[in-house]
């Protein structure tokens, strides 16, 4: 999308934005350069502290440095512009801004925030800044952050900051790939879009896919009275790949406005295609027919759409027709995601990946620093299969000594622990690919413990063996067989089987 301002402000407060910390905030607050609102002068009005002024506003540094704030964006994304809007501060603005991102897990303090553990990355460099102005810059950045940092150069005051992106969130939004369920596939915060409309007079199409109910009529998507037959038309980009089981379409504040008949269709669109054109019938399939509404309602439709060609279709894209005109406070549309659309998913999550991120994800599937720095390197993938076959590529070309780190990071058949340190991810998928020698009895594990020291005692090296739905009978009897191997076979063996953990754990990573 060409022009960013067409995308969701991820920072909004609305999505769960708030600004943290900032180095001073003397004369105006912090908290104000989130707020939904456009900025407003009150001529005449003072605190204790000078100037009442709608913004942040820092001091006039008399030391060296520069004023800087820590913004958590609302919902984590790749950013694609942002607004550092300066109005009515005239002869108090900053000389110039620059912005820096990070990826950070949970929800760490400020202490953690402003510790050097936290590797930023500049995202925009230090640009000028006009006073009482909209200043606009394109960013092109290709990986997810959670987190900004806004410095302002060497100090004074900024009204709003405004973080245009592509929402990316955590994937677990989509359930166990082992249990599908239904989710929102329309939902903002699982990264749905409104890409197009025909009218949006007075209120916006990104109103439709905002979390929770609409908190007046001002919230939703109303167009202007059109004097036509109509309809007019909304198209969404879903979230994921998915299969539309139900809709809920809601009409909560538009009484005496909300439209008379609705349709949804859908339409499904390789990666990368254009979306497609809501004016034209061309590509969509029907999944609820016209169907009348009634105002100030939440209309709940999931036999409706059974009887329809798009039901159990796997569809990337939904237009949302309306006749004549009107209102929609809110659009749901709950399905399963596909098993194609999770993967798509997942590897453009893992490709957004900042490098400390990419690095640690890599690093959980396989504990080889050399493959590790070789798989961070490229991000280019564009499928898990294309992922697993570089992944196979470089493992082979490494060093015995390199095999031999990735094998120390396994703790050995039966233990927990490993010998080299273990991420908690890492943690985590051996004990569940080792999860059925917790079945087995005092004398197999025993046996087990045994075997381990035999085998080390002969090769140098732990047993290892790919453990997914093995029993420890099964993986003891392997490995009295591979007793019998000399050196160099065995070596060629160990690796076999790392190279299949590996694969499945990069299989976990993609498709959750």
């Amino acid at each position: 999308m060409s022009n960013f301002l067409e995308l969701v402000d991820l920072a909004a407060e609305r999505l769960g934005g708030s600004v943290l910390y900032a180095t001073d905030d003397f004369f105006a607050s912090k908290d104000n350069l989130l707020h939904a609102d456009e900025a407003v002068f009150i001529a005449g009005k003072y605190t204790d502290r000078g100037k009442w002024m709608d913004g942040w506003e820092s001091r006039r540094k008399r030391v060296s440095g520069h004023d800087w704030a820590i913004v958590r964006l609302g919902l984590p994304g790749i950013l694609r512009g942002v607004v550092v809007d300066t109005a009515h501060f005239k002869g108090n603005y900053p000389q110039a801004c620059a912005i820096e991102g990070a990826s950070i897990a949970g929800h760490p303090d400020i202490d953690a925030l402003t510790s050097d553990a936290v590797r930023w990355t500049e995202i925009l460099p230090r640009s000028e800044l006009k006073g009482d102005s909209k200043n606009r810059f394109s960013i092109s950045s290709r990986e997810r952050f959670t987190h900004l940092k806004l410095h302002i150069y060497p100090d004074g005051g900024v009204a709003r900051l405004r973080v245009h992106g592509e929402v990316l969130p955590d994937l677990r939004w989509m359930g166990p790939r082992a249990r599908p369920q239904l989710v929102d596939l329309a939902a903002a915060e699982h990264g749905a879009l409104v890409v197009a409309c025909n009218d949006m007079f007075f209120g916006s199409r990104h109103n439709l896919v905002m979390p929770g109910r609409g908190i007046n009529m001002g919230d939703g998507w109303e167009t202007k009275r059109s004097r036509r037959p109509g309809p007019d038309w909304v198209v969404l980009r879903l979230a994921a790949e998915g299969a539309i089981e139900r809709a809920v379409l809601e009409t909560t504040h538009f009484k005496g406005n909300s439209p008379e008949s609705a349709s949804i269709e859908v339409a499904h669109m390789a990666p990368g295609a254009p979306d497609p054109d809501g004016a034209s019938d061309a590509s969509w399939v029907p999944l609820l027919p016209r169907t009348k509404l009634q105002p100030h309602t939440a209309h709940v439709f999931e036999e409706e759409l059974a009887e329809q060609k798009g039901a159990g279709m796997p569809a990337t894209h939904v237009r949302m027709r309306i006749w004549p005109d009107g209102g929609v406070s809110r659009l749901r549309l709950y399905g399963e995601v596909t098993k194609h659309g999770r993967e798509l998913a997942g590897m453009y999550a893992l490709r957004a990946m900042p490098e400390p991120e990419l690095e640690s994800a890599m690093r959980a599937c396989c504990g080889s620093t050399a493959w590790v720095s070789a798989m961070t390197h490229e991000r280019s993938f564009a499928s898990l299969a294309d992922l697993q076959e570089r992944a196979a590529d470089v493992w082979n070309s490494l060093a015995p000594a390199d095999w031999d780190e990735a094998f120390r990071a396994h703790p050995r058949i039966g233990e927990t622990k490993a010998a080299a340190a273990q991420s908690r991810v890492a943690a985590s998928w051996s004990a569940g690919e080792q999860a059925k020698v917790s079945q087995a009895s005092e004398a197999t594990l025993a046996e087990l413990r045994a075997v381990n020291a035999d085998y080390e005692a002969k090769f140098g090296r732990i047993y290892i063996v790919c453990a997914t739905g093995k029993t420890a009978e099964e993986m003891l009897a392997i490995a009295r067989e591979r007793m019998g191997s000399d050196p160099e076979t065995e070596l060629r063996r160990a690796a076999a089987e790392q190279l299949a953990i590996t694969n499945l754990r990069l299989e976990k990573l993609v498709l959750r």
